[in-house]
Protein backbone atom coordinates (compact mmCIF):
# COMPACT_ATOMS: atom_id res chain seq x y z
CA UNK A 1 0.00 0.00 0.00
CA UNK A 2 0.74 3.51 -0.39
CA UNK A 3 1.81 5.72 2.41
CA UNK A 4 2.51 9.92 2.56
CA UNK A 5 4.55 10.65 5.41
CA UNK A 6 5.22 13.78 6.79
CA UNK A 7 8.22 14.63 9.34
CA UNK A 8 8.41 17.93 10.99
CA UNK A 9 12.19 18.01 11.80
CA UNK A 10 14.62 20.99 13.22
CA UNK A 11 16.81 22.59 10.53
CA UNK A 12 20.51 20.32 10.81
CA UNK A 13 22.97 19.01 8.65
CA UNK A 14 22.47 14.65 8.66
CA UNK A 15 19.07 15.34 9.41
CA UNK A 16 17.67 14.02 5.41
CA UNK A 17 20.38 11.55 5.43
CA UNK A 18 19.54 9.74 8.99
CA UNK A 19 15.97 9.27 7.38
CA UNK A 20 16.39 8.66 4.08
CA UNK A 21 18.83 6.05 5.82
CA UNK A 22 16.28 4.58 8.25
CA UNK A 23 14.09 3.89 4.93
CA UNK A 24 17.12 2.82 2.74
CA UNK A 25 18.62 0.18 5.95
CA UNK A 26 15.19 -1.31 5.61
CA UNK A 27 14.71 -1.98 2.20
CA UNK A 28 11.82 0.28 1.19
CA UNK A 29 12.39 2.85 -1.22
CA UNK A 30 11.57 6.12 -1.28
CA UNK A 31 9.20 7.48 -4.15
CA UNK A 32 9.04 10.71 -3.90
CA UNK A 33 10.70 13.24 -1.13
CA UNK A 34 10.11 16.91 -0.90
CA UNK A 35 11.78 18.90 1.94
CA UNK A 36 11.16 22.70 2.62
CA UNK A 37 11.94 25.18 5.49
CA UNK A 38 8.38 25.73 7.64
CA UNK A 39 7.61 29.40 9.05
CA UNK A 40 10.33 28.92 11.33
CA UNK A 41 13.47 28.50 9.71
CA UNK A 42 15.59 26.40 12.29
CA UNK A 43 12.17 23.74 11.39
CA UNK A 44 11.59 21.68 7.91
CA UNK A 45 9.08 19.52 6.82
CA UNK A 46 9.56 16.79 4.62
CA UNK A 47 6.80 14.77 2.95
CA UNK A 48 8.03 10.97 2.01
CA UNK A 49 5.93 8.61 -0.23
CA UNK A 50 6.71 4.96 -0.22
CA UNK A 51 5.37 1.52 -0.26
CA UNK A 52 4.72 -0.80 2.34
CA UNK A 53 1.86 -2.36 4.79
CA UNK A 54 0.20 -1.21 7.55
CA UNK A 55 2.64 -3.01 10.17
CA UNK A 56 5.61 -2.16 8.46
CA UNK A 57 4.86 1.52 8.01
CA UNK A 58 4.04 1.58 11.81
CA UNK A 59 7.47 0.60 12.41
CA UNK A 60 9.65 2.59 10.71
CA UNK A 61 7.32 5.91 11.86
CA UNK A 62 7.86 4.51 15.16
CA UNK A 63 11.79 4.54 14.49
CA UNK A 64 11.45 7.88 12.64
CA UNK A 65 10.45 9.29 15.77
CA UNK A 66 13.01 8.02 17.88
CA UNK A 67 15.91 10.14 15.59
CA UNK A 68 17.76 12.62 17.05
CA UNK A 69 15.94 16.07 15.58
CA UNK A 70 12.53 14.40 14.67
CA UNK A 71 9.58 16.79 16.13
CA UNK A 72 6.62 14.83 14.47
CA UNK A 73 5.81 12.06 12.18
CA UNK A 74 2.18 11.77 10.52
CA UNK A 75 1.82 9.12 8.44
CA UNK A 76 -1.21 10.69 6.00
CA UNK A 77 -2.44 8.08 3.93
CA UNK A 78 -5.99 7.30 6.60
CA UNK A 79 -6.36 10.94 6.85
CA UNK A 80 -8.26 13.44 4.69
CA UNK A 81 -5.27 15.60 3.49
CA UNK A 82 -4.55 18.04 0.09
CA UNK A 83 -1.01 16.98 -2.06
CA UNK A 84 0.46 18.99 -5.06
CA UNK A 85 3.25 18.13 -7.10
CA UNK A 86 4.86 20.35 -9.83
CA UNK A 87 6.68 19.70 -13.24
CA UNK A 88 8.85 21.52 -15.78
CA UNK A 89 8.43 20.43 -18.97
CA UNK A 90 10.15 20.80 -22.00
CA UNK A 91 8.56 20.11 -25.11
CA UNK A 92 9.54 20.46 -29.18
CA UNK A 93 7.57 22.88 -30.75
CA UNK A 94 7.25 22.96 -34.27
CA UNK A 95 4.59 25.32 -36.43
CA UNK A 96 2.51 22.98 -36.66
CA UNK A 97 2.14 21.63 -33.27
CA UNK A 98 2.33 24.90 -31.48
CA UNK A 99 -1.30 25.51 -31.20
CA UNK A 100 -2.19 22.37 -30.43
CA UNK A 101 0.44 22.63 -27.52
CA UNK A 102 -0.75 25.96 -26.05
CA UNK A 103 -4.33 24.50 -25.85
CA UNK A 104 -2.91 20.91 -23.97
CA UNK A 105 -1.30 23.23 -21.66
CA UNK A 106 -4.41 26.08 -21.43
CA UNK A 107 -6.61 23.32 -20.19
CA UNK A 108 -4.14 22.19 -17.18
CA UNK A 109 -3.99 25.92 -16.60
CA UNK A 110 0.29 25.77 -16.92
CA UNK A 111 2.04 28.61 -17.07
CA UNK A 112 4.85 28.94 -19.87
CA UNK A 113 7.93 29.76 -18.37
CA UNK A 114 9.95 29.80 -21.16
CA UNK A 115 10.37 29.86 -25.14
CA UNK A 116 13.06 29.41 -27.77
CA UNK A 117 12.31 29.39 -31.09
CA UNK A 118 11.79 25.11 -30.84
CA UNK A 119 10.86 24.72 -27.46
CA UNK A 120 8.06 25.95 -24.49
CA UNK A 121 8.94 25.06 -21.10
CA UNK A 122 5.98 24.69 -19.07
CA UNK A 123 5.16 24.71 -15.62
CA UNK A 124 2.27 22.28 -14.13
CA UNK A 125 1.12 21.83 -10.64
CA UNK A 126 -1.48 19.49 -9.38
CA UNK A 127 -2.43 16.10 -7.62
CA UNK A 128 -0.65 13.10 -9.28
CA UNK A 129 -3.65 12.28 -11.42
CA UNK A 130 -3.30 15.46 -13.08
CA UNK A 131 0.56 15.81 -13.73
CA UNK A 132 -0.02 11.89 -14.51
CA UNK A 133 -2.68 13.12 -17.51
CA UNK A 134 -1.08 16.49 -19.13
CA UNK A 135 2.65 14.15 -19.73
CA UNK A 136 0.52 11.47 -21.53
CA UNK A 137 -1.08 13.94 -23.57
CA UNK A 138 1.96 15.91 -24.43
CA UNK A 139 4.49 13.32 -24.58
CA UNK A 140 3.44 12.78 -28.54
CA UNK A 141 4.75 16.21 -29.24
CA UNK A 142 8.25 15.16 -28.00
CA UNK A 143 9.17 15.76 -24.59
CA UNK A 144 12.76 16.67 -24.28
CA UNK A 145 12.82 17.23 -20.15
CA UNK A 146 10.97 16.85 -17.65
CA UNK A 147 11.77 17.86 -13.86
CA UNK A 148 9.30 17.01 -11.60
CA UNK A 149 9.03 17.74 -8.00
CA UNK A 150 8.41 15.19 -4.96
CA UNK A 151 4.58 15.40 -3.45
CA UNK A 152 4.38 17.99 -0.88
CA UNK A 153 1.18 16.88 1.40
CA UNK A 154 -1.18 19.42 4.30
CA UNK A 155 -3.65 17.52 6.08
CA UNK A 156 -7.07 18.86 5.72
CA UNK A 157 -8.65 21.02 8.54
CA UNK A 158 -11.68 19.31 9.88
CA UNK A 159 -14.68 20.41 11.83
CA UNK A 160 -13.36 24.40 12.05
CA UNK A 161 -10.21 22.18 14.13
Amino acid sequence: MRHTITITVENKFGVLSRVAGLFSGRGFNIESLSVGETLDPTISRMTIVTRGDDRIIEQVTKQLRKLVDVIKVTDLTDSSFVDREMILVKISATEKNKAEILRINEIFRGKIVDVSPTTYTFEITGDEGKIEAFIKLIKPFGVKEISRTGKVAILREMNGE
